[in-house]
């Protein structure tokens, strides 16, 4: 049985950024960890109304998904960070709740990828 196509992770610019194949399952491993403690934790905070926590995550976010997402992924993280450093913590909201999603998607990509 194929695996479907990965939608939201990009092992070939991981491996761009990082030099092989190795290295890249060596992170994959740490990226996975991070989203699953991370993406309840930013959606904790929306909750809250904590912005500042949760541009601190998102933050952290936008450091990794250069190197392991695809383009269109890269730019929501980005837009939804910079939102976040502003005081509109409705618009944040609305903008998690379309990135939240995808981020579960790479999160079962990158699980797939570590187990498989």
């Amino acid at each position: 049985m194929t695996r479907p196509p990965d939608t939201c992770l990009s092992l070939e610019r991981a491996k761009d950024y990082v030099g092989d194949m190795q290295g890249v399952h060596s992170l994959l491993g740490t990226l996975g960890q991070s989203l699953q403690e991370d993406l309840p934790a930013i959606q904790a905070c929306l909750d809250a109304g904590d912005l500042a926590g949760a541009n601190r995550l998102l933050h952290q976010l936008k450091g990794f998904a250069p190197v392991f997402c695809v383009d269109s992924l890269v730019a929501e993280v980005v837009q939804v960070e910079m939102l976040s450093k502003g005081q509109d913590l409705q618009a944040v909201r609305e903008a998690y709740a379309r990135l939240g999603p995808q981020l579960q998607q790479l999160l079962a990509e990158v699980q797939a990828r570590v187990g498989g």
